[in-house]
């Protein structure tokens, strides 16, 4: 990394933000009580607000959101005149899954390799201290040239849109001339990566019901109409043979004409085992970012160990639908209901809720705030220019403000790139990400602030 005041700071301050991402990764803070309680998600707001407090912010508050979740708030005041930037976070997290299989335990940050494991160390908890280390480092060096407001949610995983219904009650707290978005990642490690592109998703829980009980399957197999099995059914309706996804009246032809990602590389990011093929046509490109795509997130059904012969009476299963820029999310979700209530065999039962949901999002990269991006990438990646690419993931509150403040110049950056292995078990931060990313946005906010008195 090129030496430089901002640079040298955040490397003195990385030791302190690794005791500090320690402390927040400790936290269990999953959006979701039948999981863990809700306490742990209050516990980690007020670790937020403590910090935003003890770097000088003001007006830093708990917001209590509609579904039940809390973000935190806080202002810290810049020059007179000066633009405001909007800079975000989640402080909620991913259940860890199987705790077996993380080779450490899941809430205990740990060094390994190189990198620093944790359930939320990448996704976001990481993306929280990245904005502390750009803003010290700036204090350090002349002070920061901006407003600053941070907004750092708490249900961001679990796609209830707590946050998304405050800032439309609210629609001047979030304000911002530019928003930078610390909740997406590098395409590849050390390869400087602004994303443009999200899918929007829709979240559905599928039940169907054929009889009042269980039953004995060799008195009433063969026979008696399994829920299970209906099911199966269902769920294997919504892909065609190639393993595309297949909801009726739902377009899944569009093409990605940005970034191209190989895919040997997309097979070793993955982590597609050998000799098992990819699924779906077209460019990977095409198949994770510009077309639908469903995933069958969990079935309710009795275990291999200790399962009995019975036909099943009922069963459920929770359905995740990603959805490309250029389709409405909530059309998505009609189609998708009504292909599932077509494709329930035997006339039996289905009943289908909404659980969560998010529009899809483009941002605009022609704006003045990514040539500042590119500028600032440029100095924290010496001799790397920034890519654009996009993400197949959601972040449902980036339409909210899109549609709030047209005018705000909208970014996504992050630590959550393909090693970081987000959402899955041994999820992990490289310091070293974490460290140039945070020169970048420290260097950033000095060139947008710049740009706006030009």
């Amino acid at each position: 990394m090129t030496a430089n005041p901002i640079a040298e700071t955040v490397a003195s301050l990385l030791p302190r933000a690794r005791t500090e991402l320690a402390e927040l990764v400790a936290f269990r803070s999953v959006a979701d009580p039948a999981v863990f309680p809700r306490s742990e998600c209050e516990a980690a707001a007020v670790w937020v607000a403590d910090a935003l407090r003890a770097e000088g912010f003001q007006d830093v508050s708990v917001l209590d959101t509609p579904d039940g979740t809390q973000s935190v708030y806080g202002l810290l005041p810049g020059p007179e005149n000066a633009p405001t930037v909007l800079l975000y976070a989640h402080y909620d997290v991913q259940p860890p899954l199987d705790e077996s299989g993380w080779l450490t335990p899941p809430f205990e940050l740990t060094e390994r390799d190189g990198r620093w494991f944790g359930r939320g160390a990448a996704d976001c908890k990481g993306g929280f201290l990245m904005h502390l280390l750009a803003l010290r480092a700036l204090k350090a060096n002349g002070g920061v040239p901006v407003n600053v407001k941070v907004i750092v949610e708490g249900s961001e995983e679990q796609g209830t849109g707590g946050l998304e219904r405050y800032a439309e009650a609210h629609p001047e707290l979030l304000a911002a001339d530019a928003i930078v978005i610390g909740d997406a990642g590098n395409f590849r490690l050390g390869l400087p990566t602004v994303t443009a592109m999200l899918r929007g998703m829709t979240l559905l829980r599928v039940r169907i019901d054929t009889l009042e009980g269980n039953l004995h399957s060799g008195m009433f197999g063969g026979a008696a109409p399994d829920a299970l099995a209906a099911l199966i059914k269902v769920l294997d309706s919504l892909r065609a043979e190639d393993g595309s996804t297949t909801v009726d009246g739902l377009a899944a032809d569009a093409e990605w004409d940005g970034i191209v990602y190989d895919e040997a590389d997309f097979r070793k990011d993955a982590k597609v085992l050998d000799g098992v093929g990819l699924i779906g046509h077209g460019s990977v490109g095409d198949r994770i970012w510009a077309r639908p795509a469903v995933t069958v997130l969990g079935i309710d059904c009795p275990p291999v160990v200790g399962a009995t012969p019975s036909i099943q009476a009922s069963a459920r299963a929770t359905v995740s639908l990603r959805v490309p820029p250029g389709q409405d999310a909530t059309e998505a979700t009609k189609l998708l209901t009504a292909h599932i209530e077509k494709h329930t065999p035997w006339r039996a039962r289905v009943s289908v809720e909404q659980i969560g949901q998010g529009e899809a999002f483009r941002a605009d990269t022609s704006s003045p705030a990514y040539t500042a991006m590119a500028d600032a990438m440029r100095v924290a990646y010496p001799g790397q220019d920034m890519q654009t690419a996009g993400q197949g993931g959601s972040i449902p509150l980036c339409n909210t403000l899109a549609a709030l403040y047209p005018k705000a110049e909208i970014l996504l950056i992050g630590l959550s790139e393909p090693e970081a292995q987000i959402h899955a078990v041994n999820e992990s931060v490289s310091p070293e990400e974490l460290e140039r990313l945070s020169v970048a946005e420290a260097h950033f906010l000095l060139n947008y602030a710049e740009s706006k008195r030009d």
